[in-house]
């Protein structure tokens, strides 16, 4: 079974069908997922989903770099009070993207070592986002994270030396449809044959980056965790082994990582629970209890 540990599903792309969209990838052996929330909005609509089905869905909570410029001062307090409930497993998605630069650098440095600190604090492994910042992430990495801190660099797409600084530094690796485009995916088909099996996890990032080499491909071109398998199976032909062990490997990672071992989501489940009532009422409740 797998664990789908980066997956937009409170993402509007899947309004229509997210029941089905869950259902379908429960059918291709994806046992849990994990929401990425991005913003505190979005942490709250994440974990109102993750709620609703607590044996299938966990979330991170966090603030992504393009969004740092739009933090309130309370911030930190509120991500600190997500991160009390049980369905939240990470702190994230943060860290820094120096490409598309949505917010100013200095802001996005500060609101990353803020998370760094609170998942210190808090014993929680980070869900981090790094985009043409290698250098400057590991440098406020390396000064801010305590001894033993856990983490995972998702949606890794760097090159060899890249992966090397992440791994000495005791990180994960989440792998994506990434892998799968032979014109962008060269540096990381590369770079794993150097990611040992201890250190990789597996997920979607979906609805984005459907693998270029799925066939057939979706109508809407839009990503789903039932997708995931095709990446596992990606990774053990580069790597030349059979599909059971990366499995085998992913699933144990999760667990150690996001400290899944007294959970519902650490047990293979026989079919997912379903939501007790549409998603847009769950959210439209949520947003009048605290407005």
């Amino acid at each position: 079974m797998l664990i789908d540990v980066g997956v937009n599903l409170t993402s509007g792309q899947f309004d229509k069908d997210r029941q089905d969209v869950i259902n379908r990838a429960f059918q291709q052996r994806v046992s849990a997922m994990i929401i990425t929330a991005t913003d505190i909005e979005e942490c709250e609509n994440a974990l109102a989903m993750a709620q609703q089905m607590p044996d299938y869905l966990a979330c991170t909570a966090g603030v992504h770099p393009h969004y740092a410029k739009d933090v309130d001062a309370d911030y930190l307090a509120k991500l600190k009070q997500y991160l009390t409930q049980p369905n939240v497993v990470a702190v994230g998605e943060c860290g820094l993207d120096f490409n598309r630069d949505f917010s100013p650098r200095p802001q996005q440095e500060q609101v990353f070592i803020e998370q760094i600190i609170l998942a210190g604090e808090q014993c929680m492994p980070l869900f981090m986002h790094e985009r043409d910042a290698h250098q400057r992430f590991l440098a406020l990495y390396r000064e801010h994270a305590v001894a033993n801190q856990q983490g995972v660099v998702h949606c890794f797409t760097g090159t060899v030396d890249e992966a090397r600084n992440y791994l000495d530094m005791g990180l994960y690796l989440g792998i994506t449809g990434w892998l799968c485009d032979e014109r962008r995916g060269q540096d990381l088909r590369e770079a794993l044959k150097y990611i040992p099996l201890e250190r990789l996890l597996l997920e979607t990032d979906a609805p984005y980056l459907l693998p270029r080499d799925l066939t057939p491909k979706p109508k809407s071109r839009r990503n789903e965790p039932a997708y995931l398998m095709h990446v596992a199976r990606a990774v053990a032909s580069l790597k030349n082994i059979a599909l059971e062990e990366v499995l085998q490997y992913a699933w144990q990672n999760n667990i150690k990582l996001f400290n899944l071992t007294n959970t519902a989501l650490a047990e293979v489940q026989s079919e997912p629970t379903t939501f007790t009532q549409n998603f847009t009422e769950i959210i439209n409740s949520e947003h009048s209890s605290t407005s």
